[in-house]
This record gives structure tokens, C-alpha cells and sequence, in this order.
């Protein structure tokens, strides 16, 4: 009977410690999956774990232990593609098992779906990431990234700065930083971020490029030149840079200048739609102020061959087109002081064709020239005042109104105010009744191709 006791106790004992063994070995083998998934494992090991992750998920698709270790294995090997599904399941897990870390699943899913080009799905993830721990790097990194994309500048450049505090040495982020700066206009601020930029990388012309245009938005004209002049060789930011510097030419009056870089800038064959519609645009905008007009124009029509209602390229080739065949309405609208003043005299004197004309007083303004001539012939003597305007906009009545006020100071007998443009309603009604004639476009361009050169 005792020996029957000692028999049985001694099964027990073994069956319990069978027992024990193999619920000792799932939880080993449990533990080792999740400790090898976030470790540096051997393919053949990530392979294992991948199976073994598999079978869970195929009992249980929402297993966190097995959703845990295959989406490290994916995101570590940076397949985005198969991980994103991995932390999207995760973050619905997470709402209902707190074994899950929620910061981690949505983290992750932001950064796949930001990798995969999901703009709008990897914000969402990331903001809500962000909201859990709004210190970690990564999150404030890659959320800084993907609102950049968006163009929400300010806010990527915050979290640019958030990342920054979080890890100091970083590589890159002072360079997405003042990226960000520089595209939301804080270029002062975008300054020495790009600096830092070029201190780590001196290769990196994409900063040496925002760093110029900085400089030049600031005023550091002379500086930014100097950094614009060395990029126009380069392939990716040449254009961009020839159509600064040919802007800052213009600007100062360096017409040389700004039509070489222009036209180097149109060299470069890579250069993008909207920089090379620029370049012909400021190009021909050149050309026009120095009397290019043919060439202006051209540079016009490959525009609008392009894009047909780009800026105000339709009005400005009607413009010019007339000024082409009126080679005095040209100078009337376009030349200097001088050759404009000979003009109106020579608009005068073809008046009075036969008589004799004094020009008593020649007075050039800001937005009219008045000229007071003495007229004489056989039978009559005039005094006559004229007021050429070079707008070729619509002329009101206080201009008129102030034309007649100086017509009666000076004593005149008649008055003619000239424009390239048009009047007001209101002004022609005022001058019913007074010594006064209003000369529109249409009439002044026929009095000019009766003028000979």
C-alpha cells in the first residue's frame, strides 16, 4: 500500500513538472520573439520570427505579440510598404489592449504612410503620436516633413525646432529647419540654421541656394550675388539661381548684367516649367526697356505657346505688337525724358503746320509734361497750353480739372491734353463748354504715323 502511495506521488510529480516545462517554453519562446523582433538578427532568425509571428496572427489576427514582432522586423528593414498594414492594425489594437504602446503604433504608422507617399494619412498618425509624447524626435521629425509637403511651413518649422532640442547632433535638421524658415519668409531667422546646414555639408547647393536668396531678401544684395554667381553652372539649382541674379541686375540697373544671366538660365535644359516661364518673362521685360521689342516679343509667344494665360503676357504682346508698327508710339511710351520731349514738340509744330510756333515753356513731371506754345499766323495769334500724358490707362476728371485750373493761370487760349489711354466719362463731360480737346490713344496713334522721324 505504501509503495502504491510513493508510485502515485512520484507520477504526479513528474506530470507537474512536464507541465511546468511547457508552459516555461511558450512564455520563453513568446519573450524571445518580441527580444529578437527589436533587436540586430540574422536574416535566417528574422525569417523565424516572421513564421512564428504568422502562425499567432493566423489564430488570432489581432495578436499584439505577433503584430509587434513581424512589424519590426519590416520597419527595421525599412520595407515601408509591408509595414505600414502592421502599425495601422496596431493602432486599433492598441485602443483596446494596453499592452500595445499606442505612441509607438501611431508613430510608426505615420512614418510608413509618410515613406509610402500617404501624405494625409501619415499627418493624421503623427499628430496623434505627437499628442501622446510631444518631445520625441522622430515623430516631431517626420511630422515636420510631411507638413512641409503640405506647405504648412510654420508648423513644420516648429516641430523642426522641437526635434532639435530633442537631439542636438542630429544630421540634417538644421538644414530642414532653415529650409522651413526660408520657406515661410523668416529669412532672417532661416539665416544661421543654413549656415550650420553648409558647416556640415559645404556639398550641399540646395542651402547655399535658400542662404542666398535669404541674403538678398534681407538687403545683403552684394553678398547674395557673389553666391548666385558661382551656382548658375549647376545643374539642379542654375536656373533658379540665373533668375535671382538677373532679377537683382534689373533691379540696380544692370541691364548687361541681367540679360546674361537670364540667358544662361535658359541654357539649362533641366530647368523647371515655372523657372524657364520666368526667365522668358523677365528676359523679354529687359529687352522691352532697352528697345529689343521683336525680341521681347518672341520670348512672349514661346511663353504663351506654353501657357496661354500666364500673368499678363496677352496684353503686353497687343502692346507691344502696336508699338512695333508705330515706331513713334514707341517712343512715346518707352524712351527717355529727351527723345519723349522732342517728340511732343515735333506732335505740336505738325499741328500747325505752316504757322510759326514758339515754345514758350517746356515742364516735365512724374505722370505729365506741359508745354506752353506761342502760335502765329496771318490772320490769328494763340497761346495754346498742352499736357501729354504717357499712361496708357484711363485718365480722370481731377486730372482735366486741374489742366484747366492751370490753363486759366497762365492765360492760355486753348488747351489739349494728350494721352496713350483713354478719359473718363466724367472727364469728357467736364470739358463741354470750355477751351478744352481731349486727344485719346486712338487719335494721338494716328497723329504720331504722320510724323516722320
Amino acid at each position: 500500500m505504501f509503495v502504491s502511495v510513493v508510485i502515485a506521488v512520484v507520477i504526479v510529480l513528474i506530470v507537474i513538472t512536464i507541465l511546468v516545462a511547457v508552459s516555461a517554453g511558450k512564455k520563453n519562446s513568446a519573450s524571445k520573439l518580441t527580444k529578437n523582433a527589436t533587436g540586430a538578427v540574422s536574416k535566417k532568425e528574422q525569417a523565424m520570427i516572421i513564421r512564428d509571428a504568422n502562425r499567432r496572427l493566423a489564430k488570432d489576427p489581432k495578436d499584439p505579440e505577433g503584430l509587434m514582432a513581424v512589424g519590426n522586423v519590416y520597419f527595421n528593414n525599412k520595407l515601408w510598404e509591408k509595414a505600414e498594414p502592421v502599425y495601422i492594425q496596431l493602432t486599433k489594437v492598441a485602443v483596446e489592449r494596453a499592452q500595445v504602446d499606442a505612441f509607438q503604433a501611431n508613430q510608426r504608422a505615420g512614418i510608413c504612410c509618410f515613406m509610402n507617399n500617404k501624405l494625409k494619412d501619415a499627418l493624421g498618425y503623427l499628430i496623434f503620436a505627437e499628442k501622446i509624447n510631444p518631445h520625441d524626435f522622430e515623430c516631431n521629425y517626420y511630422l515636420g516633413q510631411a507638413l512641409y509637403k503640405n506647405k504648412a511651413f510654420d508648423q513644420a518649422a516648429s516641430c523642426f525646432k522641437k526635434a532639435l532640442i530633442a537631439k542636438q547632433d542630429a544630421e540634417g535638421i538644421y538644414f530642414q529647419l532653415g529650409k522651413a524658415l526660408y520657406s515661410a519668409h523668416h529669412y532672417q531667422e532661416s539665416l544661421p540654421c543654413l549656415k550650420k546646414a553648409l558647416d556640415e555639408d559645404p556639398a550641399n547647393k540646395e542651402a547655399l541656394f535658400y542662404m542666398a536668396d535669404a541674403m538678398n531678401e534681407q538687403g545683403a544684395g552684394e553678398k547674395a550675388i557673389k553666391v548666385l554667381m558661382h551656382l548658375r553652372p549647376d545643374p539642379v539649382y542654375g536656373a533658379r539661381s540665373c533668375l535671382e541674379a538677373g532679377m537683382y541686375h534689373t533691379k540696380v540697373g544692370d541691364t548687361e548684367g541681367a540679360i546674361q544671366d537670364f540667358e544662361i538660365g535658359l541654357k539649362h535644359e533641366n530647368a523647371e516649367p515655372e523657372v524657364r516661364l520666368e526667365l522668358q518673362y523677365r528676359l523679354a521685360a529687359v529687352f522691352f526697356g532697352i528697345g529689343r521689342i521683336p525680341d521681347g516679343l518672341n520670348l512672349l509667344k514661346q511663353i504663351r505657346m506654353v501657357n496661354a494665360n500666364y500673368k499678363d503676357v496677352n496684353s503686353l504682346i497687343s502692346r507691344y505688337q502696336e508699338l512695333s508698327s508705330n515706331k513713334n508710339l514707341q517712343i512715346y511710351l518707352t524712351a527717355g525724358t529727351s527723345d519723349f520731349v522732342a517728340l511732343c514738340r515735333k506732335v505740336i509744330t505738325n499741328k500747325y503746320k505752316g504757322s510759326y510756333v514758339k515754345i514758350q515753356d517746356i515742364n516735365v513731371g512724374p505722370l505729365y509734361t506741359d508745354i506752353i506754345a506761342e502760335i502765329e499766323t496771318d490772320k490769328w495769334e494763340n497761346t495754346d497750353l498742352f499736357r501729354f500724358f504717357r499712361t496708357n490707362g484711363a485718365t480722370g476728371e481731377l486730372y482735366v480739372r486741374d489742366f484747366h485750373g492751370h490753363l486759366q493761370d497762365i492765360k492760355a487760349d486753348k488747351g489739349y491734353c494728350l494721352t496713350a489711354g483713354t478719359f473718363t466719362e466724367e472727364a469728357r463731360k467736364y470739358t463741354e463748354g470750355r477751351p478744352l480737346d481731349l486727344i485719346e490713344k486712338s487719335e494721338l496713334t494716328k497723329i504720331l504715323k504722320t510724323i516722320n522721324g
